[in-house]
């Protein structure tokens, strides 16, 4: 059970989306289970192929309908305290015609970004000619700028992703496979102040030139790369996500130590360049120069972040072609990596949010590299 912020909050959240909505020519948002949901009611659905759906137009009273059989955790949820109007249907009848009576005279709706495609042909059905959309393009802009209630959630997520990365040496170690390091580490994700584990990487060896391996069996050696990037969702549902990477004793090949040089200082300047007016895209940019003018750009091969809140990924990405001006409260990731296919590669990565006049990391550890010795 994650914790919800006061209905108060969630409140003003429903009004800024129909302001937003409105301001958009939309007549109505249309939100399934998922993240939106939960932002804008705190409602954590089930995602069935029943349909819950939230049905929010710019004027008259937000509905939620619901199946007849979750009527019961509906009503336990914080979105009954929002003065929605709470709708269930029974198994016979048909819930797209039943959001279709709510929305009389329409012209156009958006659904949200994480609606089952059955779920937007059907209301394709029961609202002929009603234009559809993507709420995604109304409710990022919203989502992309924290309070500093989201802040501090992400900031509390943060330090306890920071308190696994202080374990490692604990299990990382020659000698011991990728999975059963992971296995360790999952179990500490949970027991460091999340409740549920999204990702655990531990990839070492030519396995660290992969961004996004999946734990093997293979056995860790002496003098490894070892990259660790692990990330959870913690009560309060928000989320942490932390790289560092570390060697596994001995002595790290020679080639490796001199392009970690050149990471760390990529990573610490496009941080430093975070402030309110610069573009997403131009912290892109200081870190993919300082790579490219040491010859590993091509090694660089991911962006250099993503927005991070009650999901993993989402607005704004660090990537070129993303214009969006950084405004305070814009928390995401930058997290530059050099790969060197086959034979190992690193990554280091924080999570940071803009402030009045620059950044805030939220996450503390240290970004040299780490020597792990049994």
């Amino acid at each position: 059970m994650t914790v919800t912020p006061p209905a108060a909050d969630l409140e003003a959240r429903l009004s800024r989306a129909r302001g937003a909505a409105a301001s958009a020519g939309v007549d109505a948002l249309l939100i399934s289970p998922g993240p939106d949901l939960r932002y804008l009611t705190g409602y954590d659905a089930k995602a069935l192929e029943r349909l819950t759906c939230l049905v929010l137009p710019v004027e008259g009273t937000p509905t939620l309908v619901v199946p007849a059989l979750e009527h019961p955790a509906a009503e336990a949820s914080s979105a009954s305290d929002l003065g929605l109007d709470l709708v269930p249907w029974q198994e016979t009848e048909d819930a797209y015609a039943l959001v279709a009576k709510l929305l009389p005279g329409v012209n156009r709706v958006a659904v949200d970004d994480h609606m089952w495609a059955e779920k937007v042909l059907a209301f394709r059905v029961a609202l002929p000619g009603v234009e559809q959309s993507l709420a995604g393009e109304i409710l990022r802009e919203l989502r992309m700028r924290k309070s500093a209630a989201e802040v501090e959630a992400l900031r509390a997520a943060g330090a306890a992703i920071d308190r696994v990365h202080a374990r490692i040496a604990e299990w990382l170690r020659p000698g011991r496979t990728e999975r059963q390091v992971g296995r360790d580490i999952y179990d500490a994700i949970l027991a460091e102040g999340h409740v549920q584990v999204d990702f655990v990487i531990v990839g070492s060896g030519p396995n660290s030139a992969s961004p996004h391996h999946e734990l093997s069996d293979r056995v860790i050696e002496r003098g490894d790369p070892v990259v660790v990037d692990i990330g959870g969702t913690t009560q309060a549902g928000y989320c942490s996500d932390e790289t560092r990477t570390y060697i596994a004793g001995g002595e790290a090949p020679e080639e490796f130590r001199d392009y970690y040089d050149v990471l760390q200082r990529a990573q610490a300047a496009a941080c430093a360049h975070v402030r309110p007016g610069v573009t997403a895209e131009s912290v892109d940019v200081v870190a993919r120069d300082i790579i490219t003018a040491a010859g590993y750009g091509s090694a660089f091969i991911h962006r250099t972040g993503h927005g991070i809140g009650m999901q993993g990924h989402e607005d704004p990405y660090i990537v070129a072609g993303n214009t969006v001006v950084l405004e305070p409260g814009m928390a995401f990731s930058v997290e530059p990596g050099i790969y060197l296919e086959r034979r190992h590669g690193a990554r280091i990565e924080d999570i940071v949010v803009v402030t009045d006049d620059g950044y805030d990391s939220l996450n503390l550890r240290p970004r040299e590299l780490e020597v792990i010795d049994a």
